[in-house]
């Protein structure tokens, strides 16, 4: 029997996360993608803290344009948090969705504020 699409993504998810794994040094990137919104948050799993978090939800980002020019917003936001965070490396966690489109954006706009995957 096939399986579901949240079932296939749950399987692909635990593939990619027996391998990428985050430090204080380099957190983990972690992607979520709703219908309407996206988040991403940096993580070091060593302590199980979140170290910058950033929404399309939050006020400071500018919510105009399309879903894909939101995410690439969300991106740039959460690289300059980062960056002020003392955070230059990263590793990148889709969470199991295709790297593609808002997941694409997300990842291309970290990369133009700084952030090194």
């Amino acid at each position: 029997m096939a399986l579901s699409k949240l079932q296939r993504r749950n399987r692909i998810k635990q593939r990619i996360r027996k391998v990428v794994s985050g430090t204080a040094e380099k957190p983990r990137l972690s992607v979520y993608r709703s219908n309407k919104e996206i988040d991403a948050q940096l993580i070091d799993d060593i302590t199980g803290n979140t170290l910058v978090a950033v929404s399309s939800r939050d006020k400071k980002i500018e919510a105009k344009g399309t879903k894909t020019e939101v995410a690439l917003a969300v991106g740039k936001a959460l690289a300059e948090k980062a960056t002020k965070s003392g955070i230059t490396n990263v590793c990148f966690d889709r969470n199991g969705y295709l790297y593609h489109g808002r997941v694409k954006a997300l990842a291309d706009g970290a990369r133009e504020g700084g952030l090194k995957f």
